[in-house]
């Protein structure tokens, strides 16, 4: 039972953290982006930077960026957790075989 417990407390942290992980990163990029566009030469740059993020996002969401970022990070979870199982799965095998 103890293998049980220690994937399913692998497999939830690399899900939380699959999760986690685009949704800080592109935070920090839209939260970044303001402040970079003080400087008068980058306000421009900055400002379509964000619009461009912001458009993309929407394009997963149906038109609302949060939604889209919500379902860019629940697949990042999906995949993660996969590749977790994988991981574990090959552990599994490698252990036996040696």
């Amino acid at each position: 039972m103890s293998i049980f417990t220690n994937f399913l407390r692998s497999l939830l942290l690399t899900m939380f953290f699959s999760f986690i992980a685009p949704m800080s990163l592109v935070g920090g990029v839209l939260f970044l982006l303001p402040v970079i566009g003080y400087f008068p030469a980058l306000q421009g740059a900055t400002d379509a930077s964000t619009m461009r993020i912001i458009h993309f996002l929407s394009i997963f969401g149906s038109g609302h960026p949060l939604d889209g970022l919500v379902i860019i990070s629940l697949t990042c979870s999906f995949v993660g957790a996969l590749f977790d199982s994988y991981a574990y799965y090959r552990y599994q095998i490698l252990r036996i075989d040696s």
